[in-house]
């Protein structure tokens, strides 16, 4: 058993859970939303992180943009790699079985991934920012940076949500995820839906790679070590549902941080597995899903 002697209380797991649940929750509703509507698990969605990450550096660093002003070109530069990805690799696949396009949004994450170790080597970065101390709080010890990651994802996910819920493109959006070849019928441009959801998921993914930057460091493999508790979260909520996935990421950050307490760190990725294999035992539809 992992040894906890001088750790700090499971109050700061929980919160540090919280942070990580917030910065996974991005990328987790890109990842349902997108199997959900294209049928298939984009596993590239993980590596979106680690573009947005390098492009908010190369903005930051190279063109000393405030941090602010770089995460934004993260998410306009992110959007657009991830159209470009399904309009080259995906798009002219998208009549093969499911297995086939997740195998090749896997060749596409495993290309994205070593373009960026040729072009930044594998050390690891971090953006120009001041150094901030932590407060304490309850007895908590809170960054800004974390106050940030929770703040700027909360609205990001009201902001999805009511996108989905309120505009004429979000619902059409649901409406291909439902009944792709009925909408069609009823007059739904779904390639335009495609392409918006593509790009959205794209976005979101890479504003989570500037906050995982933020909160960590920088280098090409870090989306790469997230994909099985994004996949997880996913799976926890509930295919399809923003909410779940929302509810998904919470969980799976606060159990990977506090099971820290039991195993070693380096056996986070173990959690997710059993995460995934509980839930595909218990309720394989999710949090979020209807039971059959």
């Amino acid at each position: 058993m992992y040894d906890p002697a001088g750790m700090p209380p499971i109050a700061q797991y929980v919160f540090n859970g919280v942070v990580t649940g917030g910065i996974l929750a991005l990328p987790a509703v890109a990842f349902s939303l997108l199997w959900r509507l294209l049928r298939f698990p984009n596993f590239a969605v993980s590596t979106y992180l680690t573009v947005g990450a390098y492009v908010a550096l190369v903005l930051n660093q190279g063109a000393h943009a405030p941090l602010e002003v770089a995460w934004l070109g993260a998410l306009a530069g992110t959007g657009a790699v991830a159209l470009a990805v399904d309009r080259v690799a995906l798009r002219p696949m998208r009549d093969r079985r499911p297995f086939s396009l997740a195998i090749a949004s896997i060749g596409v994450a495993f290309v994205l991934e070593n373009v960026l170790r040729f072009v930044w080597g594998n050390d690891f970065r971090s953006y120009d920012v001041p150094v901030t101390r932590a407060m304490s709080v309850g007895g908590l010890r809170v960054g800004r940076e974390q106050l940030v990651i929770l703040g700027v994802g909360v609205a990001l996910m009201a902001l999805a949500q009511a996108f989905l819920l309120r505009t004429r493109l979000g619902i059409a959006m649901r409406a291909t995820a439902d009944n792709p070849r009925l909408a069609a019928v009823k007059g739904v441009p779904t390639e335009r839906v495609i392409a918006v959801a593509t790009v959205g998921g794209g976005a979101l993914a890479g504003g989570a790679g500037v906050f995982l930057g933020l909160d960590a460091s920088i280098d090409p493999l870090m989306g790469a070590g997230l994909i099985i508790s994004v996949f997880a979260a996913a799976i926890l909520g509930g295919v399809g549902s923003a909410p779940g996935a929302l509810a998904g990421a919470l969980i799976v950050g606060i159990v990977e941080e506090v099971g820290t307490l039991l195993v070693p760190p380096t056996y986070k990725t173990a959690i997710g597995f059993a995460i995934i294999l509980l839930v595909l035992l218990v309720r394989p539809t999710g949090l979020a899903g209807a039971r059959s």
